[in-house]
């Protein structure tokens, strides 16, 4: 049996792949998993997580989409690589956290995020997958890729499950600004 982590604020940062303009029209059911991406934002950053965005192909897929941008407080990275793992600014980004948690949302769960998430594993990292916040153009291949993603040693679980237990209590001020998040 497997024993699913405990986060770790001093530990984990989020990672938000590839929430752009041209993508987004096409991914299956992505109200709840934009909700859901922007909760997990701005939680890791009310909590005090580094936060890293990335874009791929801006040219052509366009820009990150406006919610998710505002939510960021930081500019995206520019990739060309499926795994952000691949892309050498990605990784002095994350180095330069000094985290070992990362907590993934974005899209597609089967392209960008799995191959991250594949990279990122094989590094030491211990990766999160908030499978409320990724999704891909059709539901199969998401579901596809978060088997795989467990498979290979990927902790999945949703956005809720990590926002709270990184705030572990409740009745603190973070927990007053951070819970209405997901309601």
């Amino acid at each position: 049996m497997s024993r699913l982590p405990r986060l770790d604020r001093t530990k984990a940062c989020v990672v938000a792949v590839d929430v752009q303009e041209k993508l987004v029209p096409a991914m299956w059911n992505f109200a709840p998993v934009e909700k859901y991406v922007k909760a997990m934002i701005v939680a890791g950053r009310e909590l005090g997580l580094p936060v890293i965005a990335t874009e791929q192909y801006p040219k052509g897929l366009g820009a990150t989409i406006p919610s998710v941008r505002e939510a960021l407080g930081a500019p995206p990275l520019v990739k060309m690589h499926f795994s952000c793992g691949a892309d050498p600014a990605f990784m002095q980004a994350l180095e330069a956290t000094g985290r070992k948690q990362v907590v993934m949302v974005g899209i597609e769960a089967h392209v960008c995020v799995f191959q991250t998430a594949r990279d990122l594993v094989e590094r030491g990292y211990e990766v999160f997958v908030c499978a409320d916040a990724v999704t891909s153009r059709f539901e199969e291949h998401r579901r596809v890729a978060l088997d795989q993603l467990a498979a290979m040693g990927a902790h999945v679980t949703s956005a809720e499950t990590c926002i709270f237990d990184l705030l572990h209590q409740a009745g603190t001020p973070e927990f007053k600004k951070v819970s209405p998040l997901v309601r």
